[in-house]
């Protein structure tokens, strides 16, 4: 042979492999079809019993749908998800909602009530950098952006009208951390929720919107966390500021930009039936803050839509197992005992996306591979199977 068609031979020979690794590269494994199903109905013994899930960073579908299967399962009837704005409006007015689609409708087809939290803005919707230099992080939005925030709540709530009710506004703003690593500012966030709420309202009568939970601190340093009380009593003070009143010197209902409110209701090391203080974080400060509700004539539901009890022994608020398991039954069933307020108790969180190799896999009712803890089987045995 010669050496012209031992040359020709060779390129056919590399061209043929290149096309085989070229075909190999374009093989896809076959998708697995993940079927809404049939239409489930939770049973339960607490209606308000839910759960904080975290299935919006889940990128297996399958385990979004078994995940859910096995929340109503266990008898939660509510679930709690953060749906980012930064997610579905990556570019200003180019929104795609087929991520939540996909949760939202498993979920009612397992008969689960949503509530659906918004925030983190995307990086069109904020400045670069702070006035000192630092970069601003997701949880920064301006007033001159407020508008853009309402525009997108308003389309979420259009789309999914008759498939959510209940959309709360922002995440714990009484934390430098939630507001843009600024100092807090109650004014600002009642602002927020003045100009969100009637776009809200005109997309979507039926939604209620929620003012976002406070997280439950003792801390008055507003550049790092404000007293969830202590913002609470300024929050409403700005929304009052040149309001008409009732009759009876109460601010009228028309001056509150929302249609209830979140709650954050964290039980630390104490039993869920230890009697609340202000200079204590427990269950029960959920009773102060409906105090500052009623104070200013507010009467609107609460919605507890974090709560719960961690059982990492290294971490300085945990408990042990057995107490993690009681105190949140327990929990469960004081709130709907005594608090004719509250709609849902959802705890903190179902389950995590991916293990974190912290204390917060301990708050966990599932492991990120759908294996149930001991307090997933306790909580069924005692919503469902007693």
């Amino acid at each position: 042979m010669s050496r012209k068609s031992l040359a020709i031979k060779l390129a056919q020979a590399a061209a043929l492999l290149a096309g085989i690794f070229w075909l190999i590269s374009q093989a896809r494994p076959p998708q697995l079809l993940v079927t809404l199903g049939e239409q489930q109905a939770v049973r339960t013994a607490n209606p308000i019993a839910g759960v904080h899930t975290r299935f919006v960073d889940e990128v297996e579908e399958w385990k979004i749908k078994r995940g859910l299967e096995m929340a109503r399962e266990m008898g939660a009837g509510w679930v709690v998800e953060f749906f980012p704005w930064a997610y579905y409006e990556g570019r200003q007015g180019a929104r795609d909602f087929s991520g939540a689609d996909r949760i939202v409708d498993h979920a009612n087809r397992q008969g689960l009530k949503v509530i659906a939290r918004l925030g983190f803005v995307p990086a069109w919707a904020r400045p670069k950098t702070l006035p000192d230099g630092r970069p601003t992080t997701f949880t920064h939005l301006d007033p001159e952006h407020y508008a853009d925030f309402a525009a997108f709540a308003a389309a979420f709530a259009a789309h999914f009208r008759g498939r959510i009710t209940q959309i709360v506004i922002w995440n714990e703003p009484n934390l430098s951390g939630e507001w843009g690593l600024r100092p807090v500012d109650p004014a600002a966030y009642a602002r927020m929720l003045q100009v969100v709420y009637p776009a809200i309202k005109q997309a979507n009568p039926d939604a209620q919107v929620l003012a976002g939970a406070l997280a439950p601190t003792l801390e008055t340093d507003r550049n790092g966390a404000l007293n969830d009380l202590v913002y609470l009593e300024e929050m409403y003070a700005a929304l009052e500021d040149g309001r008409p009143k009732t009759a009876d010197g109460l601010p009228s209902y028309v001056s509150r930009p929302f249609d209830g409110i979140s709650m954050h209701s964290y039980g630390r090391n104490a039993p869920p039936d230890e009697a609340p203080a202000p200079d204590r974080i427990n269950f029960r400060r959920t009773e102060l803050l409906r105090e500052v509700m009623l104070k200013h004539g507010d009467t609107s539901p609460v919605f507890i839509t974090e709560a719960g009890w961690n059982d990492d022994p290294r971490w300085a608020f945990g408990v042990s197992p057995a107490q993690r398991i009681a105190y949140t039954l327990g929990a469960w069933d004081y709130a709907r005992d005594h608090w004719d307020y509250a709609r849902c108790v959802a705890m903190w969180v179902y389950k995590l996306p991916a293990p974190e190799n912290s204390y917060r896999d301990h708050f966990q009712f599932i492991t990120p591979g759908l294996e149930p803890l001991p307090i997933y089987e306790e909580a069924k045995r005692h919503l469902v199977d007693r």
